[in-house]
């Protein structure tokens, strides 16, 4: 006679995390929202924050600051000052409103380029890792990764709106860099511009994100996470780098 097999409950296995719950989690406990891309890859909500955020940056200077300010600011600012100061008057008026149109597109748009970004980033890093370090990391995930390790910088937005509503010199702002986060804040960026896009490589947010980038990659591979971190690490300052390099052209 045959003797049965035990029967044995075998648990379920633990649901998803939630969406919700990841962008928490990347603040106070990143392993877990990178560990659980595994199960669950989407990050459409973590942008969608990112975004309403942004938006809501940009709303604030344009009420506070105002495009036309702006655009001043970084006509005086760049090379070509001297030539469109010496341009007959109408002229000069057509190609300021020309480039507070184009300055207020752009800034509204901020959110689609940096989902065009996130993509870059996660090609880039999943190609990095997994024909450089043998990994096999999908690239749903890795631009999961990308996603979650860029929301610290809506803490840098939030601040930056804070700024603005708080009262703040207008033709002192700097839109490209308007939250002291990095020395490159208190430096004029008219001299040594390639020394100021330096320091603004000392940021610390986007420090923030390149350690995030490190963990999640790691969390999704057997690769160690100090190795994930310095890869992330050369590849943020190669792209410093050559901004300062051109940088220092202009």
């Amino acid at each position: 006679m045959s003797v049965p097999s035990p029967i044995i409950d075998v648990p379920p296995p633990p649901a998803p995390m939630s969406q919700p719950a990841m962008i928490v989690n990347t603040f106070f406990a990143h392993t877990k929202t990178f560990q659980a891309i595994s199960q669950n890859a989407s990050w459409w909500m973590a942008w969608l924050l990112m975004a309403i955020v942004t938006y809501a940056f940009v709303y604030t200077m344009d009420k506070k600051i105002g495009f036309d300010q702006i655009t001043q600011t970084e006509i005086a600012r760049s090379s070509r000052a001297t030539q469109f100061d010496s341009l007959p008057a109408d002229q000069k008026e057509k190609q300021m409103d020309f480039a507070v149109k184009l300055t207020r597109y752009i800034s509204y748009a901020i959110p689609l380029f940096s989902l065009l970004a996130y993509l870059v980033v996660g090609a880039v890093l999943m190609a990095t890792f997994n024909f450089g370090l043998g990994t096999e990391v999908p690239f749903k995930r890795a631009l999961a990764i990308a996603v979650y390790a860029y929301l610290p910088q809506t803490i840098g937005a939030v601040v930056g709106i804070a700024g603005m509503a708080g009262g703040i010199n207008p033709e002192g702002f700097n839109s490209r860099n308007p939250v002291a986060s990095n020395p490159a804040y208190f430096m004029d960026p008219t001299v040594h511009k390639s020394l100021y896009a330096l320091a603004t490589a000392l940021d610390v947010f986007s420090l923030w994100t390149v350690v995030l980038l490190g963990i999640g990659f790691a969390a999704q591979s057997k690769v160690k996470r100090s190795t994930a971190i310095l890869v992330v690490l050369v590849w943020f300052l190669v792209v410093k780098l050559v901004a300062a390099g051109f940088a220092g052209l202009g």
